[in-house]
């Protein structure tokens, strides 16, 4: 929009790692910090992702919740994984019995 055609804005990383920041420690939407840095919403989420995994970018507020909820999504499905490894096994046993 007030940007002319062909330029692109550099940020630097420590711009990037303070934004992750606003998310993951001060509990800001990623809607919200994009407009109070003036950045566009989809950058402010990519340098969520992208530095949320580096050590040293402590994940709290909306990117914890994010990352606990793909943790327990993954241990929901080994949990269902063994559960039905556990109900053939029986079965298998049940048919064994004499």
């Amino acid at each position: 929009m007030g940007q002319a055609q062909g330029k692109r804005r550099r940020f630097t990383r420590e711009f990037k790692v303070s934004a992750v920041q606003l998310v993951n420690q001060q509990g800001y939407s990623v809607a919200e910090a994009a407009r109070s840095l003036g950045v566009d919403a989809n950058s402010v989420r990519c340098w969520v992702e992208k530095f949320s995994k580096e050590q040293g970018v402590p994940v709290s507020g909306e990117g914890a919740v994010q990352a606990e909820l793909r943790r327990l999504r993954k241990e929901n499905a080994r949990l269902l994984m063994e559960r039905d490894i556990l109900k053939k096994a029986a079965q298998f046993f049940a048919k064994e019995q004499p």
